[in-house]
């Protein structure tokens, strides 16, 4: 990327999420300094960022100065739409039907198995009702007149997370040990190979946004009213 956007204690004597303000950094600023986390499944798309003596132009200031937090809530609540990711895991339960037609269990294909197939099914139904609140929150945003995020995101968030989850998890089923090559010596036509890296790598989504713990926290106060 080459601006990235940062919170900054400008207050240190406001409380909590007061006295932070929101900015664009150029990340071709004296300064930065980026140094890739290799992940657990070989990717290199998390990042630690230093900056050291950097200095930013006031005019790079987004919105008002210490209510940068009301801007990070707004991009907060728009992720969270995002993360359901409903296309992805439709995507993923069609392809688990075609591999578990093609993979064996015994004398007949896995999606014959009458168990393996309540474990598909059931991930169907919670997505067409993730699907069905997912248009349901997108119709209310275009109705709202504030600019909070909606705390209908937060159930988005969680349930597409499990979701996705889910998915890696009957597609680790499907492939049981045939996913243990993994690497440089995995042969490129195997299709079974990225599945164990896509399933660790798919733990993390139930963190970033907001961890689903937070979200439930947001819907028993925001939601709820508790």
């Amino acid at each position: 990327a080459d601006w990235i956007f940062c919170l900054c204690r400008t207050d240190p004597a406001a409380k909590k999420q007061l006295g932070i303000s929101f900015i664009l950094i150029d990340m071709k600023t004296p300064g930065i300094t980026v140094r890739p986390i290799v992940t657990i499944d070989g990717g290199r798309e998390v990042n630690e960022v230093f900056f050291d003596d950097v200095k930013v132009p006031a005019e790079n200031l987004v919105g008002q100065e210490n209510r940068g937090w009301d801007c990070a809530k707004f991009l907060l609540g728009n992720e969270r739409t995002g993360i359901a990711r409903v296309g992805l895991s439709k995507q993923r339960v069609q392809r688990i039907k075609e591999l578990a037609g093609r993979v064996m269990a015994g004398d007949r294909p896995l999606i014959e198995d009458e168990r393996f197939r309540e474990k598909v099914a059931a991930v169907e139904v919670e997505l067409k009702a993730l699907e069905l609140t997912q248009m349901r929150v997108l119709a209310e945003d275009r109705k709202r007149r504030s600019n909070q995020p909606n705390p209908a995101s937060s159930i988005l968030k969680i349930k597409g997370s499990e979701l996705q989850q889910a998915t890696t998890e009957l597609l680790m089923e499907v492939a049981g040990p045939l996913a243990l090559p993994f690497g440089e010596h995995a042969d490129n036509d195997d299709w079974a190979s990225p599945l164990a890296p896509q399933y660790f790598n798919y733990r993390k989504v139930s963190i970033y946004g907001g961890s689903n713990e937070i979200q439930r926290n947001i819907i028993a106060k925001a939601v709820l009213g508790f």
